[in-house]
């Protein structure tokens, strides 16, 4: 019997293009919450969708559209303007994964600040930290000062973290397009064996030969409304059709 872990009912969030545009006190209870105000824009409108447990979903659609917004929403890093997001289970983000790591703190000490951060216990730690630092390649630079990484590396250690969190959901938004070819398939092996073990998958990318592999049921966001949703392959072929985008 399947199980619902994350639902959304006609959600909406609003942002303003500029600090200027301000929602006074008198805006909170004035009218229609619908109603846009100068220098405001809706990310997403009217958005509803259920997930079970174990799916995994490719969120598909032009830079701008709402992509990233919604697995913010599904994190609880941004709160919806409109509508219900309720999500029963804990989230491993590997959205903007090396933003919480410290410039100044060694590899050593951002592996037990972030993984702590999310959740895990010293002692869980302990135990899978040769296994972080092995994934990632950097055991020569375990005690470097985390801003003298490169990027790729960078991505490698905030990879190797997040993805050793037990939370049952994974978001995934196009964290590994620094990384290079060998490390990505090395990420992507990771993410089956995760969706293996029954974990539920949100992966946003740009890449068909990605979102077919590990996807079944696609989500095509367009101006922030939801226009399909369907198996992957329906929804790739009719962003493709409208925007005249050549099939990978």
């Amino acid at each position: 019997m399947s199980e619902t872990v994350i639902s959304l009912d006609d959600v909406g969030i609003r942002f303003r293009r500029n600090r200027r545009s301000r929602r006074n006190f008198k805006d909170l209870f004035a009218g229609s919450r619908r109603r846009s105000r100068p220098g405001e824009f809706w990310a997403l409108q009217h958005v509803s969708f259920t997930v079970q447990r174990g799916e995994a979903i490719g969120v598909v659609g032009r830079n701008g559209q709402g992509k990233s917004t919604l697995l913010k929403l599904v994190t609880g890093v941004v709160l919806p303007d409109e509508g219900t997001v309720d999500v029963i289970e804990g989230v491993a983000p590997l959205i903007e994964i090396t933003g919480g790591f410290v410039d100044d703190l060694t590899v050593r000490d951002n592996v037990y600040l972030t993984a702590g951060l999310h959740g895990m216990t010293r002692k869980q730690i302990d135990e899978r930290f040769d296994e972080i630092i092995t994934f990632a390649e950097i055991a020569d630079f375990v005690d470097t000062p985390y801003k003298h990484l490169s990027s790729g590396m960078k991505v490698r250690i905030a990879f190797a973290v997040i993805s050793r969190l037990e939370e049952p959901i994974i978001l995934v938004d196009e964290v590994l397009a620094v990384g290079d070819k060998a490390f990505r398939e090395k990420c992507y092996r990771r993410i089956e064996e995760l969706l293996a073990g029954g974990r539920t998958l949100f992966f946003v990318s740009h890449n068909e030969r990605d979102l077919r592999r590990f996807c079944a049921r696609g989500l095509y966001l367009d101006k922030g409304a939801l226009v399909l949703d369907g198996p992957i392959d329906e929804v790739l072929d009719r962003y493709n059709a409208e925007y005249g985008v050549k099939p990978a």
